[in-house]
Formats: structure tokens, C-alpha cells, sequence
């Protein structure tokens, strides 16, 4: 397998390219692949930190976004964690949380961070020390878990 170079950016810092191939990305696992219309495009990408992988080539087959406080939940948030289904079997998904992770910590140290997981990736959460809350719900129809990482387990 090749290297994924992995990028951090806020939303100013993106080109018009890369913020159509996360886009891209995004409609084809969220919309395509799991059959399920939502608005993609829900005006939060405008705030948040962008986490990207990518390929040798340029292409776009990892990304995540990271919500501050207040956009979303009161809490910093993980969300539209997605990886390119062409790669899942390399489980980049557990070094794109692990990059986000890693700079919550080094950019909000002392804060819980707060993400809507689809039920059935819990313990895929769980992995990176995500706890469920005890909000279970659907979300465009499919159902999702809150979950929560709590910022005293960062230290550690």
C-alpha cells in the first residue's frame, strides 16, 4: 500500500478542488453507497478544520471534519468520517480518527469532544476511546448513537 499523506486545514486554506473532492467523497459513501438523500452540504464545512487523506496522486480517499465548540454541540465534534470504499480493508479509518485525535489534543487540550456515530460503527468508536451517552436516534433514517470522549482519558 502507498503512503497517505494526511493534511489539517481550515476551510479558508482549502482550493475549490480539494473541497469538491471531499465533497465527492462524502455523496458517494453518505448518499451513493449507503442510499440515503440528505443535504450534504449543511453549512457547517464553512467552520470546521478539514482532515484529509490522500494518495500519491493526489486523490481524496480519507477525510473527516472537526467542528468547534457551539457548531453542532456544545461540545468540539468529529464528523463525516468517511473513507474511500476502495480502501476500508486497510483500515485507514482508524488512522484518520487517530489524526484528529491527535490534533484535538495538541489544539484543544482539556476539551470533550462529541461525534454522532452510525450505530452499527460504535465500537469502531469505542476503538479510540468514544463512549456511547445513552442518545440513540435515527438520522436520515438510519440509526445513530451519540457518543463522547472524555477529555480526562486524553491525558492519559
Amino acid at each position: 500500500m502507498e503512503a497517505i499523506k494526511w493534511e489539517i486545514k481550515p476551510f479558508q486554506k482549502l482550493s475549490l478542488v480539494e473541497f469538491h473532492d471531499i465533497v465527492a467523497l462524502r455523496i458517494a459513501v453518505f448518499i451513493v453507497e449507503q442510499n440515503c438523500p440528505y443535504q450534504e452540504v449543511d453549512g457547517k464545512d464553512i467552520e470546521a478544520i478539514h482532515v484529509i487523506g490522500r494518495k500519491n496522486d493526489g486523490r481524496v480517499i480519507a477525510t473527516a471534519r472537526i467542528l468547534p465548540k457551539g457548531i453542532g454541540y456544545p461540545e468540539i465534534a468529529i464528523g463525516r468520517v468517511v473513507t474511500a470504499q476502495s480502501i476500508r480493508h486497510l483500515k485507514m479509518g482508524h488512522k484518520l480518527m487517530t489524526v484528529c485525535m491527535t490534533y484535538i489534543k495538541d489544539q484543544y487540550p482539556n476539551e470533550n469532544v462529541k461525534l454522532s456515530a452510525q450505530s452499527h460503527l460504535v465500537n469502531y468508536y469505542g476503538k479510540h476511546g468514544f463512549k456511547e451517552t445513552g442518545k440513540h436516534y435515527l438520522e436520515d433514517d438510519i440509526p445513530h448513537s451519540e457518543m463522547l470522549y472524555e477529555s480526562n482519558l486524553m491525558a492519559k
